[in-house]
């Protein structure tokens, strides 16, 4: 079976692909759903809305672009698997933006405009991711280190050393 793993990357990232933009038409259509019904829709609440639910869209418009695998016209051959949305760093945060949006779209539906006060936490993460990967890079660790940069460049020693040392080193025996 040829590209093997590029297939199975193209049907994973359709399928995620089909289920976000499922889930993100079912929360807008509910929040605009209810804003009418319920509410009064105002400018401010309008513009709110559009203002905190654009980053969302644009990673979500992004990941469809780099995501979305091609296929050669007329034919079922996979030209392109499209990049693998499982990705670790910026794509992970681009996840990470498009989940809480949705959360903060359903607390703005039910608590009306103060839920999106619950968006305010997308920006202190961001400052603490950089601020954590500052400080990583600065102390040596980089995107590349282990995770425990306080820890001391001494060595550690196996039990087996720590049983020669005792006996004051190791004793080499002649027959």
């Amino acid at each position: 079976m040829a590209q093997k793993a590029a297939k199975q990357t193209a049907h994973r990232n359709t399928t995620t692909l089909n289920r976000t933009h499922l889930i993100t038409a079912v929360v807008h259509i509910v929040f605009m759903a209810q804003r009418v019904v319920l509410r009064r829709l105002t400018g401010k609440s309008v513009a709110v809305y559009l203002t905190l639910c654009a980053p969302s869209l644009l990673f979500e418009f992004w990941l469809e672009r780099v995501g979305r695998p091609s296929y050669v016209p007329g034919t079922k051959e996979l030209r392109r698997s499209g990049e693998d949305l499982d990705a670790k760093g910026l794509t992970e945060y681009m996840w990470d933006v498009i989940y809480w949006t949705w959360g903060c779209t359903v607390f703005a539906a039910v608590l009306g405009d103060w839920g999106w006060w619950f968006w305010a936490a997308v920006p202190i993460y961001s400052v603490w991711l950089a601020y954590t990967t500052y400080t990583g890079m600065r102390s040596g660790t980089g995107l590349f280190g282990n995770g425990d940069s306080g820890a001391d460049d001494v060595p550690s020693t196996s039990n087996r050393q720590k049983k020669m040392e005792k006996r004051g080193g190791q004793r080499v025996q002649y027959r």
